[in-house]
């Protein structure tokens, strides 16, 4: 028999306790998902309760103080609750101190009987861009194959219309997962019928088949107008077209800038994303609720935050009383379980609520320390005025940990007199000019993009001209930082960036 050897081994462990894991996931969250995830745990947890959910009930009966009998005092005093031995809890760490002074409380009420109908809200009967598609592909003369081949591309469409599933990988989803038997030659047959429907362009494969398929729309619906011409430079020329390369295009076609302008500008008016020409609703809209707001009065910076990030809960005083009444009542194995359940309850409504209040704290504290580094920009609005700023300087001024930071400024906005903002907006970081200060990133983004915006569209600069505009105004940054900075702002190339 092998020896057996006992070894004993000693590790340090860093474990989130899962109210600490609650704060974090509550900390992340922006003001509109925070208020569902309110409502959910409400809804799990009948101990919580909203301060202002019964505020507009008057009529909602109410538990009165019990009066004295034979000398007993009877009275709801948290002191003088009885338990049974084996309760290793005080009743008193679940009442507040205005729980225990104040007894007319209202109760929550069921104001529906077992004779009403339950309320179920109407669903919105909203239809889908595939509907509008399927719709109009019903209209076509095809077979139940067909048919089913043609939903199932216009089910592979993605956001803008275009088809990216190839389609041999089509014949065998429709083989393995509908038991449908096609080929290339069907499904490329079909394709082209659901090319045909409105909007134009959709179920293409690419950006150049989808202007292709527009044009020949165009050509189709007006024929006396020549769009030979648009057909040509997007079949023949598409490379140099996208690369904007138009003295190619002109030479090799033989034609003058102006003839060449006139079919540039045809393709310009057509859609690269079809699926945005939809009228049925689909496209939703967003609307941004800021966490934060900050005014500016007599000089002086003011910040409040949203008052829904601090909604007023409490512990659900009913429960309170069913955890007294089953703590002082005889021991049962079911009083046990039923005091179990109440202080599970009670204890997740408390944890809920405190992480609610350090959520608050966190938020304001954070945004306090923004507002006092960044306080130049909030009075003024100038971006140039914008310090370098990066996680670590806000943590070490609030004394929280950089991850923390990142939670509360990943998701959040704020509303200020020049607009509202994401929390990112303010960090970046520094650099020093020929001054010797040190000066934010997002200030020599700026001149860039201003100076983009003033430049020659015929003759735009390149990144070695824009260098140089941005030396001679003191921030001497090499090229492929100015070309960084071009592509953090979404600014193209100069070559693409030319307009006739």
């Amino acid at each position: 028999m092998p020896n057996q050897r006992l070894t004993q081994t000693q590790r340090q462990e860093l474990k989130l306790s899962p109210q600490q894991i609650q704060l974090m996931k509550l900390l992340q969250l922006p003001l509109i998902e925070l208020e569902q995830r309110i409502k959910e745990e409400m809804e799990i947890n009948p101990a919580l309760e909203d301060s202002h959910e019964n505020d507009y009930d008057d009529n909602e009966p109410t538990v009165e103080e019990p009066a004295d009998d034979n000398g007993e005092n009877d009275d709801y005093n948290d002191d003088e609750v009885n338990f049974s031995k084996d309760d290793e809890f005080d009743i008193s760490d679940y009442l507040s101190e205005e729980d225990r002074d104040d007894y007319s409380y209202r109760l929550q009420t069921n104001n529906y009987s077992s004779d009403d109908d339950p309320y179920e809200a109407p669903i919105a009967n909203e239809e889908t861009f595939q509907d509008y598609l399927q719709q109009q592909l019903a209209y076509h003369d095809l077979n139940e194959k067909q048919l089913e081949i043609g939903q199932y591309i216009i089910g592979n469409l993605d956001d803008n219309g275009y088809l990216s599933r190839p389609i041999p990988n089509i014949v065998d989803d429709m083989l393995f997962s509908m038991n449908i038997s096609t080929t290339e030659e069907e499904v490329a047959e079909v394709l082209s019928i659901v090319q045909q429907l409105d909007p134009p362009g959709i179920a293409a494969r690419n950006l150049q088949e989808c202007l292709m398929i527009q044009l020949q729309r165009l050509q189709e619906e007006n024929p006396y107008n020549d769009y030979s011409l648009s057909v040509t430079i997007v079949r023949d020329f598409f490379e140099e077209f996208t690369k904007k390369h138009y003295d190619k295009i002109a030479k090799k076609l033989e034609v003058s800038n102006r003839e060449l302008k006139a079919a540039l500008d045809e393709i310009l008016k057509l859609n690269p994303k079809p699926a945005d020409a939809s009228s049925s609703g689909t496209k939703n809209i967003h609307y941004i609720t800021p966490d934060f707001f900050v005014f500016v009065r007599d000089g002086q910076v003011e910040l409040s935050l949203d008052g829904r990030n601090a909604p007023e809960l409490h512990i659900s005083k009913q429960y309170l009383k069913m955890l007294e009444e089953f703590s002082s009542s005889k021991d049962s194995r079911n009083k046990q379980e039923a005091v179990q359940f109440v202080k599970q309850k009670i204890d997740a409504a408390k944890w809920f609520i405190d992480a609610i209040n350090q959520r608050q704290s966190t938020l304001y504290v954070t945004m306090k320390a923004i507002v006092d580094i960044q306080k130049e920009y909030f009075l003024t609005g100038d971006e140039t005025k914008l310090k370098p700023m990066i996680l670590k300087d806000v943590a070490d001024k609030v004394g929280l940990d950089i991850s923390t930071i990142s939670r509360v400024a990943n998701s959040k906005y704020v509303q200020t007199p020049y607009g509202t903002f994401l929390l990112k907006f303010f960090f970046s970081e520094g650099i020093t000019n020929v001054e010797g200060e040190e000066v934010s990133t997002r200030e020599i983004k700026k001149i860039l993009k201003d100076a983009v915006d003033n430049e020659d569209k015929a003759n735009p600069m390149t990144d070695e001209q824009l260098m140089l505009v941005l030396k001679e105004k003191g921030y001497p940054i090499a090229r492929r930082t100015v070309a960084k900075y071009r592509e953090q702002l979404g600014i193209p190339v100069g070559r693409m960036r030319k307009k006739m």
